[in-house]
Order: structure tokens, then sequence, then C-alpha cells
């Protein structure tokens, strides 16, 4: 495995995430203090946390939290459930465990960059599948058969999918599976914003529920909006891939805390609550983010995202994209992420789009400024 370049995304966010003063490019939705979610406590679980001690835990993650995550997916149980400090160590070590240098990958793009950047530094060969625009950045299951090589060991996919929001359809999610059992791939599915579809009809089968080479990647972080936990997942009924992670957790995280696997236990629990909530939430500031644009037609194109708590605007303006982006930080303090920061080594993505977030409350006001920029002539409009 050779040297992992930068994470794009992450080196903008150690930049600007805490000192830009209108966050509007959040992946996670609104987070609530340590009393809400104690409050969600039934008396069990209440009493794990007066009398909660600060060691170690097991590896795999606590069996109560094993058994809440089990309970999430249809046929599965804790056996099929190893816990992480997070979605990306999950991620880390699920694509050392499936890859090796004679392997092919197929991944779709755009994506989270550690999607991508993982396999390409393991594998001998990778292979990008296109999510377009024209398409409503769906997934065409002709472009994955194309891909298909002898040595395809794995591919992954992200729905709702970020940084577009894009969900793939039902049938195509499902072919996909059957392809993978056929040939014996493993699917990789980074699950962490279902619960946020904006039609319930949406919502995609979990890959771990499909059959056994279906793996599940979710988190507390996104739709539960609890990313202060730490707490990932991966849900597989391949057991032989979760000893092989598990070995290499021992050299990452150990275990999770125990303070938020007994958090997490009883956020899983309350699920339902949480997550309409999120929805709820997500639903009203989609309304609002969709006036808005309707607002400046010369400067935006938006189409709402099936999914998720971000979107991939596309901007209009002859200055282009990464000098919008940058002046409204700069000067408005208004933080969005222009779409050099999800460019692949694999294929082309569009350079005229940015990722706009809507899971967090108080929307309104990162629109304000963002509205004051604008008419201050903060953006060049679009050439007749």
């Amino acid at each position: 495995m050779t040297t992992l370049p930068d994470f794009r995304l992450e080196t903008h966010f150690s930049r600007w995430e805490f000192k830009a003063r209108h966050h509007m490019t959040a992946s996670d939705a609104e987070t609530i203090g340590m009393g809400e979610l104690l409050a969600l406590a039934d008396d069990t679980d209440r009493e794990a946390w007066d009398k909660l001690t600060l060691g170690y835990t097991e590896t795999y993650g606590a069996p109560a939290l094993r058994l809440a995550i089990a309970s999430t997916y249809q046929g599965l149980s804790a056996a099929d459930i190893l816990c992480f400090a997070g979605a990306e160590e999950g991620l880390y070590c699920a694509m050392l465990a499936l890859l090796g240098p004679e392997d092919h990958a197929i991944v779709t793009v755009p994506n989270y960059q550690s999607m991508e950047t993982l396999p390409v530094t393991i594998a001998a060969s990778v292979t990008g599948v296109p999510l377009r625009p024209e398409n409503n950045w769906r997934l065409d299951l002709a472009d994955v058969h194309a891909a298909l090589k002898p040595n395809t060991k794995l591919i992954a996919v992200n729905f709702p999918n970020n940084p577009t929001g894009s969900i793939a359809d039902q049938q195509t999610f499902k072919a996909l599976a059957e392809l993978c059992a056929e040939r014996g791939i493993h699917l990789f599915s980074d699950e962490v914003y279902r619960g946020l579809e904006r039609d319930p009809a949406l919502r995609l089968p979990q890959a771990a529920e499909l059959f056994e080479r279906g793996i599940s990647l979710n988190v507390m972080s996104k739709a539960y909006g609890l990313p202060g936990l730490r707490i990932g997942w991966i849900a597989c009924r391949d057991h032989h891939l979760l000893e092989r992670m598990e070995k290499m957790k021992h050299y990452l995280s150990i275990c999770n805390s125990r303070p938020s696997e007994v958090l997490a236990t009883i956020a899983l629990k309350a699920r339902e609550h949480l997550l309409d909530r999120n929805r709820a939430l997500c639903a009203e500031n989609l309304q609002k983010l969709g006036a808005f644009f309707a607002e400046f037609p010369n400067l935006y194109e938006w189409r709402e995202p099936d999914g998720g708590c971000v979107g991939f605007a596309r901007y209009l303006g002859p200055d282009g994209v990464e000098n919008h982006c940058r002046r409204l930080v700069e000067e408005a303090g208004v933080l969005l992420l222009p779409s050099s920061l999800f460019v692949s080594d694999l294929l082309p993505v569009a350079q005229d789009r940015f990722r706009v977030g809507f899971g967090r409350k108080d929307i309104e006001v990162g629109l304000a400024a963002w509205r004051q920029h604008l008419q201050s002539g903060g953006a060049m409009k679009r050439s007749a």
C-alpha cells in the first residue's frame, strides 16, 4: 500500500469548518444535547449509564450495542456486527481486508474520497462508474457490467450519495446485489444516510440483508446526527471477513469508547424518534433552500436530492465555482464545498458544482448572509 494522499475535503474543513460563521455544507443532521438523549433512555440503559465505569470494552463492540444495531436489519444478529470508531475506520479496514494487489474494484463517481482512494492505493486496478447529472445522478447497471473484469473483487456504492444525494432505484440496486452474488463479488454499500430519504418509497434494502457478501457501512454521525459519539459499524454475514477486520482494528482504535457505546444504544432504541425529527428538519430546510435558489435563477441550478442532507448544486456565474465559494467564505463567512474537493482520479467530475447541506437548524441565518453577499455584488451574473 502506497502513501495516502491528502484528504482534500478534510484538509479544507481543517481550515474553515470551525472558522466560518455559517456552515452551509455540513454533511450531518442536527445533533442533540446529552440531556435530551438521556431522556430517551429506557430503565435498563439509564441504569447502565449511571453505573458506567471507564474501562475497556470488547473489540467487536458492547453486546448491548451490537444487539441494538442488529435490530435495524432484517435477518441479522449481533454476531453479524463489528463496531468501529466512526465510519471511516470501518471503511479503511474493509478495503484492506477485501482487496489485494491482484484484485480489481469498481466504485461510483462522484463519491466520498476515501471510498476511491483506498482501493486505488491497494488494488491492481480500479474502474469508476459515473453517476451522471443528466440521469439525476442515478446508477446505470450497464456501466457496472461494462466495468467488470475477471478479477473484480469488490463493487463499492454510496446511497443516498455524498455529495449528490441520489439514490439508485430499487430494481437496479437489487439487480446489482444479484450480479455480485452470481460472480462472488463483495458489494460494499455505504448507507450512512439511510433513513433520510425524501420519500420513504426510495429507501433501499441494506446490502447485508440481501446476500452473504453484502457489506453495510453505517454510523451514528449522519442520519442520526450524533457524530460526537464516534460510533460506526459494519454489518455482514461473512464472518471470516469480520474476523479479518477485527484484527486490523487491533492496530487502530482497539475498542470503542464505553460511554459512547451506551449513548449509541440509547439512540438506536429511539431511532424512529431521531430519524423522524431529522427528516422533518431536512424537508423544511429543502423548501427554504429551494426558495433561495429560485431567487437567483441566473446563478444557480438546483434539483432536490433523493435523500440524505446534502445536494450538489450547479453554479452558473462566469467567475466559476471555485472563486464563488472562496469569496463566500472569505467575505461572508458562508462555507460551501466546490466540486474540486470531489475530483476523481478515475472519471471527470463536473467542475461547476458545489455541495450544500440542509440537515441543520437555523438554515435561514446562513441563507440571509449568503443572500446579502449576492445582493451586494458578491457574485457575477451569468451573461445573457
